[in-house]
């Protein structure tokens, strides 16, 4: 199972996410980097696992308020054998082209931005992309077509319960198992509520590819063994 750690920038620095409210996002506080410089984190994390990619969210790009590719660059060229998946908010064909373009790693669409639903299916046939299925509560965050036609899905969808962010009250196994009956064999990776080392087992058995972490790491609720032991199974 792939353990991947999620990064959210905002104005330069990394913010601790909770629950899919962004105006009550505050910044992080880690023991795992000596500030909260995007750099000094993503370092921070592969100090206690090397792990083989990081989810960053340029929360900046995604809000339409500027963006932070110089701090994404920084940690591209920091740890150039980590994969980066990165959400920066592209709406279109045209803006998830130019981000396929400037990145190395892979580029996220997430429902809640992309609206080109025209796009979807050329742009998913690209091994870089994944898409972001953004549910609130029991509320799908985009168009309901682009959930409905699992058909033009890449092969890794990603199950993101922003109320279950930060909040500690554990992963939306259900929702995961409704995504996987859609998906037809795709990977599927979960996204909010990851506590501890139970809750990734949990995943793992209801067939999970993998899980977007950020909390549990930062509160040392999963240590490096627990990252050895789940993803070196």
């Amino acid at each position: 199972m792939q353990v991947i750690p999620v990064i959210d920038i905002r104005n330069g620095a990394v913010v601790r996410a909770l629950a899919g409210r962004r105006s009550d996002y505050r910044p992080l506080v880690t023991p795992l980097a000596r500030s909260i410089a995007p750099l000094d984190v993503a370092r921070g994390l592969m100090s206690l696992h090397a792990f083989e990619a990081l989810y960053i969210a340029d929360l900046d790009a995604i809000e339409g308020r500027g963006d932070n590719r110089s701090a994404i660059l920084r940690i591209s060229e920091a740890f150039p054998k980590t994969r980066l998946w990165i959400d920066a908010g592209a709406a279109d064909g045209t803006q998830a082209q130019e981000q396929l373009a400037r990145w190395s790693g892979d580029v996220v669409l997430g429902s809640e931005s992309f609206v080109d639903l025209d796009a979807l299916g050329p742009l998913c046939a690209n091994a870089r992309i994944l898409l972001s299925l953004d549910f609130q509560g029991e509320r799908f965050l985009g168009d309901g077509a682009l959930y409905e036609n699992a058909a033009a899905w890449p092969q890794r969808v990603i199950a993101m319960t922003l109320a279950r962010v930060g909040a500690g009250e554990g992963p939306d196994v259900s929702r995961l198992a409704e995504i996987a009956a859609r998906a037809g064999g795709r990977d599927i990776f979960v996204a909010g509520g990851v506590r501890n080392l139970d809750d990734l087992a949990c995943l793992e058995a209801a067939g999970a590819a993998g899980a977007l972490v950020a909390s549990a790491l930062h509160d040392a609720r999963l240590t490096g063994a627990d990252l050895a032991r789940i993803t070196e199974k």
